[in-house]
């Protein structure tokens, strides 16, 4: 540890922050310890802008090497390659609460990257990062109005705990990750399991005030390690072009707001903004220019209305909802199925049951982990009427898709009650605000159209803000332009009973607790007409799981027989699926789950483990295959190394001269078991077996 260091005891261990020491050339960077999970985060901005830029071009990676915890890569390569889920989720937690303290008009490519250097197993490093990262931009010379901090809080036992480990979040019934700074909060990112809106708040409230310190600690920080903030340009809209854009536009932009359709309103604009290019050029402005002046008066056009006429732009209150139509078994081939529909934003859900080899193994810097919930989000770009290359999922569509899977996963039945691997996918088709929370409600339902018996129901909302000094409008149910000019995006999912999944994010820098509580209450009666629609459709899980879905027998053997059933190199389960076709999952505890969509083949399954696993029954009928033959009898395997006598008294109810001439090697007969002897031996009966019928 070098001199330039900083600590803050900080939950169980020391917060580090240390700079100085290692990537210098980066314009900040800092490391970041905690416990014996160790960070680098570094900042850099480019020197110049690029041409014809009209955004901030900010970019945040984080990287989990797994020489971190002292591990060599799977795989061919034995090199790590694209992100993971987990880190990619990271990068996006990282992103968010900082995108928004960048000063408006900074167009500079700035580049933000997190690299797990030590993993102690215990403590979570995505949250480190978000604090390393503000550390970084604060000591940088690049523009930041920080610092901003975070911490996550869990609840396990009924007790809040500040940045708790892997083990405890594996046994917490609620996680809320907060990020703030002296204005109050920046963002959350939460999971429950039902939790009331009032116990919540009060999570967020205990969080917030451990997060003062940590404040001044980044303070302190900045002020002794800090360099002076460079000289950038920032883009500015000239004045006299803003006047004459709102002149040419503002009659023209409230005729494009009455329009009903979102596709309506964008091709207005787009002509709009052809005829201001066509004019506004030849007196010298460039395209880039317009368009930003466009921007800036749409965006004080529409947040003027809602402010000044308390009218949103497509007429609704600010409680209303969108229209909401839900449907349900749409596919006929499929396992589950729902439509769900919320003004001009639609999620087809389909639900896909499968066994335990259809597991996602998860391979992360705490170890292997399995999951047996798997909801994926797609987001084609007919969906909001564009063209575009449809490749693997991007970093929205995969923050989506986990937001909605902390959503279902708090009232998903346990693997003892339903044994079944479950793959959602939401396909939205139409977007226009909040596809998340609609594929939130859409899974729902598909899942119990499926028959998965979920202990609820879920449904998702969005609310906006749009907020000018002390005025603060909250919106229930935003919509695409909403989101785009206000300034919050406010996502709340649950089932009657409570919250199960919240993501909070600004484009503000902070908002007050209080004003928090209201958004809660007012997602809370949203949430209520909403479950209440998705009730007329399907109020609860099916009994009956389609058709066309796997069905999973679970039984229950002795642990000291699961090697005799495996076999030596996995001999005897391998027969047992050649032959039957059916799926064969066996755990530790002795559980056994055979899989078929074929009811005949899993019954076949079971009989052959039966064979194997139970113990031999006198008066018990087998299949036995011939094995040896000898002039008083032949020997039958009726089991994998369970071998019994058939004498050839019991081969027929006639006189027997030669035992072959009853049965060959290979022949497979019934018999049944006539006596076990006090050495262990086996005694059979073919003719007693075929009297039995």
């Amino acid at each position: 540890m070098n001199d330039n260091t900083l600590k803050l005891k900080f939950g169980r261990n020391d917060l580090i922050l240390e700079t100085g020491k290692v990537a210098k050339q980066a314009n900040g960077s800092v490391v970041v310890t905690y416990g014996g999970t160790v960070v680098l985060i570094t900042a850099c901005m480019s020197r110049e802008v690029r041409e014809g830029r009209d955004f901030f071009p900010l970019t945040v990676e984080y990287q989990e090497k797994t020489y971190a915890a002292g591990r060599i890569p799977g795989g061919f390569f034995k090199r790590e390659g694209r992100p993971s889920e987990s880190e990619i989720l990271a990068a996006r937690l990282i992103d968010r609460p900082i995108r928004p303290l960048f000063p408006k008009g900074l167009f500079n490519d700035v580049q933000v990257m997190a690299i797990v250097l030590s993993s102690d197993g215990e403590n979570d490093p995505d949250v480190l990062a978000v604090n390393g990262a503000s550390a970084a931009l604060c000591i940088s010379d690049i523009p930041f109005n920080g610092p901003l901090v975070a911490c996550r809080v869990a609840r396990v036992n009924n007790e809040l705990i500040i940045n708790p480990t892997y083990a405890e979040l594996d046994i917490a019934d609620l996680e809320v990750i907060i990020a703030a700074n002296n204005k109050g909060i920046v963002m959350l990112e939460s999971k429950a399991k039902e939790i009331s809106e009032e116990e919540y708040l009060e999570v967020v409230r205990f969080g917030h005030n451990h997060l003062k310190d940590l404040i001044h600690l980044q303070e302190e920080f900045a002020k002794k390690y800090g360099k002076p903030k460079a000289n950038v340009e920032f883009k500015k809209i000239d004045p006299d072009l803003k006047a004459k854009v709102n002149e040419l536009s503002r009659d023209r932009l409230k005729e494009v707001y009455s329009l009903g359709k979102k596709e309506e309103r964008e091709e207005a604009v787009h002509l709009l903004a052809k005829e201001l290019e066509e004019k506004l050029t030849a007196e010298g402005y460039s395209s880039d220019q317009i368009k930003l002046a466009l921007d800036e008066v749409e965006a004080q056009q529409v947040r003027n209305k809602i402010l000044t006429e308390n009218v949103r732009i497509d007429g609704r209150g600010f409680k209303d909802i969108r229209p909401i139509t839900c449907e349900v078994s749409l596919l006929p081939r499929t396992h589950g199925s729902s439509l769900f529909t919320r003004g001009q934003t639609q999620s087809l859900a389909v639900t896909t049951l499968g066994t335990g080899e259809d597991e996602q193994m998860v391979e992360a810097l705490e170890g292997k982990k399995y999951k047996s919930f798997m909801l994926h989000y797609s987001f084609p770009p007919f969906s909001v009427g564009e063209t575009g290359p449809v490749r693997g999922p991007g970093r929205r569509e995969i923050g989506h898709g986990a937001l909605a899977e902390k959503a279902i996963l708090a009232v998903m039945p346990s693997k003892e009650k339903f044994p079944y691997t479950v793959r959602v996918v939401s396909e939205i088709l139409e977007s226009n605000g909040s596809s998340s929370m609609a594929t939130v409600c859409a899974v729902a339902l598909s899942l119990m159209d499926a028959g998965v018996p979920i202990k609820d129901t879920v449904a998702g909302i969005a609310l906006g803000l749009i907020k000018e000094g002390d005025k603060a409008l909250i919106l229930t149910d935003i919509a695409g332009l909403e989101d785009h000019f206000g300034d919050m995006d406010f996502k709340v999912a649950g089932t009657r009973q409570g919250v199960t999944a919240v993501q909070l994010d600004l484009k503000i820098d902070g908002i007050e607790i209080e004003l928090l509580g209201k958004c809660l209450s007012e997602a809370k009666i949203a949430r209520m007409t909403i479950l209440d629609k998705m009730s007329e459709a399907l109020s609860k899980p099916r009994e009956k799981l389609s058709s066309y879905a796997p069905r999973i027998d679970v039984l229950k053997i002795n642990t000291e027989k699961i090697g005799e059933l495996i076999g030596p190199g996995g001999k005897n389960i391998k027969a047992i699926i050649a032959a039957t076709g059916a799926s064969v999952d066996i755990e530790d505890d002795g559980t056994v789950l055979v899989g078929s969509t074929d009811a005949l083949k899993s019954e076949a399954a079971i009989k052959m483990i039966r064979a194997i696993t139970d113990d031999v029954e006198v008066g018990r009928v087998y299949i036995g295959k011939v094995k040896r033959i000898m002039p008083f009898g032949a020997f039958c395997e009726i089991a994998p190394r369970k071998e019994g006598l058939v004498h050839v008294s019991e081969l027929s109810d006639k006189f027997i001269k030669n035992v072959d001439e009853v049965v060959k090697i290979g022949d497979e007969i019934k018999v049944k078991v006539i006596g076990i002897d006090e050495l262990g031996r086996i005694n059979l009966s073919k003719k007693q077996a075929e009297q039995a019928g």
